[in-house]
């Protein structure tokens, strides 16, 4: 479990200031509303989400709102990135796939946790500036290719487990077949009102959803 003493552990890039607003984020905005898995919060206690950001929004890191990134994208909120991860059940040896990997910072998240992170993102702006975030931090168990996340990475497939950080009206069918037997995947699904979903693959053709909560997230882009 997260220490909230005051022993401070700098990461790259980090600072006093920031490392603080990181422990009272975790303790006000996700310990206060029920997530408590001992490895997302370690994971977000360890990635300095300022550097995720643009520099004019550094200091409004750590609010509890998403904040925009450029390109009509935006950072989740920290509490949904939180939710999303503890929802796959994690045990840090899986392999997962991640569907808009936007600023990065749910990527690096994973990363935190996981032996691989797959991650496809359409925009090739966020895609330059994403590569350097990773390489900026020393990720090496993330792999990242630009691409229709719809599509998901059959080539690398089944996963044991994907998250997708934009909403589209359906579950898509390729990504429930790229996900393994007892996987799990968590996702936004619906148009002007959306909702979180939490599908769990029970079988090689079959699988069951259960609803999570209500959000609202970017839409899903595609190729056309």
């Amino acid at each position: 479990m997260i220490d909230f003493g005051e022993e401070v552990k700098l990461g790259k890039g980090d600072s006093h200031r920031s490392y603080h607003s990181r422990k009272k984020m975790l303790r006000e905005q996700i310990l206060s509303r029920g997530v408590k898995d001992p490895l997302v919060l370690a994971a977000m206690e360890a990635v300095p989400r300022h550097r995720f950001v643009p520099e004019s929004l550094e200091t409004e890191a750590y609010s509890d709102k998403p904040l925009p990134i450029g390109e009509n994208q935006t950072i989740s909120q920290p509490f949904i990135v939180a939710y999303m991860t503890a929802a796959l059940g994690l045990t840090g040896n899986e392999r997962i796939l991640e569907v808009g990997a936007g600023s990065g910072y749910q990527t690096a998240v994973l990363a935190e946790i996981v032996k691989k992170v797959y991650t496809v993102e359409i925009n090739q702006n966020l895609i330059i500036d994403v590569a350097r975030r990773y390489a900026k931090f020393g990720y090496e168990n993330i792999e990242l290719r630009y691409g229709d996340g719809y599509k998901g990475w059959p080539e690398c497939a089944p996963f044991d487990g994907i998250v997708v950080t934009a909403a589209h009206e359906h579950i898509p069918p390729s990504l429930i077949e790229q996900l393994k037997v007892g996987g799990k995947m968590i996702l936004p699904v619906g148009e002007k009102e959306q909702e979180l979903v939490l599908v769990t693959k029970d079988g090689i053709d079959s699988f069951k959803q259960e609803s999570q909560i209500s959000v609202r997230f970017v839409p899903l882009l595609r190729n056309t």
